[in-house]
């Protein structure tokens, strides 16, 4: 096993293997980041990110480390050649009729009371191990002679289900008979070898050695052996985790942490393969100049005209050509005149802000399919499409439920779907918040409150100043919840008194020169009404609707700010 003495040194095993250039410095790292944010975005912080998780999650390229592969074919022919020489000894027909006989003798041996004796005896027949059980329960005392005949019967159906188990799930071709403890044995050492030939098998793809249980494996491999491929198991779990260092993912206590640095990373990758996906003839990414009055200066100049800034003259070729001018009539020493037709101006380039909030859906039913993690990973693609095409755009997000609020960029991955708290068919709810006594945790918080969200991105967008606004309103169904003043109605099923506050919002929305975009996703409670209800929005507002695929939901949102940002420039 790996400890101070073992670790370092070459590993005569592998051959071509390099400690010193482990792995080869020529091949790219492996992806670290993205099986950590994988993780984050299916269990937010409900589960921490160990080091074990992270392994699993890595694909390491097994040419990195040269040489592995034999010997973990080694492992596996001997581990085979121990499991063929299993199935080979033994025979299971002799064991099974064993095994069932003890039980039934067991079951002979009991007396039960008249009360329980209809039920002992459909419980023996049946062979149910759970009816065995509750007449175990219905004992009068663990210690009267039933309950302690009533556990053994157990006892002996539970072998005879792991002898039945073992005839079934492997072929033996031997001779030789088992008792039934040694049928117990021959399962629990078949199990071991199976679990680590598909260790082995996983590692000789992916490198993954990290996961192999060396204490199993030491029970059939020789010790040297297991010593070797230990020693390459902690330099490959020391690789990963400087890995991990150096593409921010921090460690503390045995867990990690994402790092602004992870963030760029796993954005980047996001955008990467969002954009390989657009065909060849369709227009890339980047958006034509227009010339006029911007911020950004342009290498290229123009003569003044009235009405430009002079905060953008290229003084260089202003002066160049005054002097230019002067060359032929010499003025008095030390004087310099300048006129308006001397003086160049860089030309500039347009760069319209536009103004986002996106508004995420992390009610009970997005916990379905999965659908909360393709909300969130389409808001980290947005914002990295921002970071790094359009740092003067403004993106902001709302977590919508029952309620609406304000979620900082950096607490996106961590967003869960809501908990369902009540199943009735039906619910006719309200909450009147104003009250000292009445917090937001007592309210069930599973309900779609798409009014409120509105009104909050509504509020956030009319302080940027810009006209180009758009709402990003992603959701699965229609509205369950909304507010009057400062009532909170949950109405299940959807109500139209909660489908006309959402409406009203929206025109709130449209009356502030916002845009609605939804993007409605696929759901298995969709109905007809749903569909309706999100044509009904995007007409009175003037905005549109959108019906996409979960999985694609990241690519569907970035293009279509993208072809946004066109129109706005165009």
């Amino acid at each position: 096993m790996a400890n101070r003495k073992t670790l370092g040194g070459v590993i005569h095993t592998y051959q071509k293997y390099d400690p010193a250039r482990f792995p080869s410095p020529s091949e790219p790292p492996p992806d670290l980041v993205s099986g950590a944010f994988e993780h984050m975005l299916m269990f937010g912080e409900r589960r921490e990110l160990t080091e074990e998780e992270l392994a699993r999650a890595v694909r390491l390229d097994p040419s990195q480390i040269a040489g592995l592969g034999p010997s973990i074919d080694a492992l596996r022919a001997m581990l085979e050649e121990r499991k063929r020489k299993i199935l080979e000894k033994y025979e299971t027909r002799k064991v099974l009729k064993r095994a069932r006989k003890a039980y039934q003798s067991a079951a002979a041996d009991i007396r039960p009371s008249k009360a329980h004796a209809d039920r002992f005896h459909q419980a023996v027949w049946s062979e149910q191990l759970r009816d065995l059980e509750r007449l175990w329960y219905a004992a009068e005392s663990d210690n009267s002679p039933f309950a302690r005949q009533m556990m053994n019967l157990i006892e002996r159906l539970g072998e005879k289900y792991q002898v039945d188990e073992l005839a079934a799930k492997y072929e033996f071709v031997g001779r030789e008979s088992m008792s039934v403890p040694e049928a117990l044995e021959v399962k629990e050492e078949l199990e071991k070898i199976d679990e680590l030939l598909k260790q082995l098998e996983e590692a000789s793809k992916t490198a993954q050695i990290g996961l192999i249980d060396m204490e199993m494996l030491s029970e059939f491999a020789e010790p040297g052996d297991v010593d070797q491929l230990s020693s390459l198991q902690q330099q490959v779990q020391d690789y990963l985790r400087e890995m991990a260092e150096r593409q921010g993912l921090e460690q503390s206590g045995g867990t990690f942490r994402l790092t602004p640095q992870a963030y760029r990373i796993f954005q980047g990758k996001l955008l990467d393969r969002l954009f390989s996906e657009i065909e060849a003839s369709r227009t890339g990414r980047h958006t034509g100049a227009i010339v006029g009055e911007g911020a950004v200066e342009l290498q290229s100049t123009k003569p003044f005209e009235f009405g430009d800034s002079i905060a953008n003259m290229d003084v260089v070729s202003t002066f160049t050509n005054a002097l230019v001018r002067q060359a032929g009539s010499p003025l008095p020493r030390g004087e310099f005149r300048l006129r308006s037709d001397d003086i160049e101006i860089h030309k500039t380039r347009n760069t319209p802000k536009c103004a986002t909030c996106v508004i995420m859906d992390m009610s009970g039913s997005m916990r379905y399919d999965g659908q909360y993690i393709h909300v969130k990973r389409m808001a980290l693609a947005l914002q990295g499409l921002l970071r790094s095409e359009y740092p003067g755009d403004h993106l902001s997000f709302v977590e919508m439920y029952s309620f609406a609020k304000m979620v900082p960029p950096g607490k996106v991955v961590n967003l869960m779907p809501k908990p369902v708290t009540i199943s009735n068919p039906v619910v006719h709810l309200k909450a009147d918040m104003s009250r000292d006594d009445i917090s937001e945790t007592m309210v069930p918080p599973h309900f779609t409150n798409i009014q409120h969200a509105l009104s909050l991105a509504r509020r956030q967008l009319s302080a940027q100043d810009t006209p180009n606004r758009q709402i990003v309103l992603i959701t699965d169904g229609l509205p369950t919840a909304h507010f009057e003043q400062e009532t909170l109605y949950l109405l299940y099923p959807p109500d139209p008194r909660t489908e006309s506050a959402t409406l009203r919002e929206g025109l709130l929305c449209k009356r502030d020169g916002i845009t609605i975009n939804l993007f409605l996703l696929p759901s298995w409670s969709q109905t007809e009404d749903d569909v309706r209800f999100a044509y009904r929005l995007a007409e009175s507002t003037t905005g549109r609707v959108f019906f996409t695929a979960g999985r694609d939901l990241d690519r569907y949102v970035v293009w279509d700010y993208l072809s946004r940002r066109r129109e706005i420039l165009g």
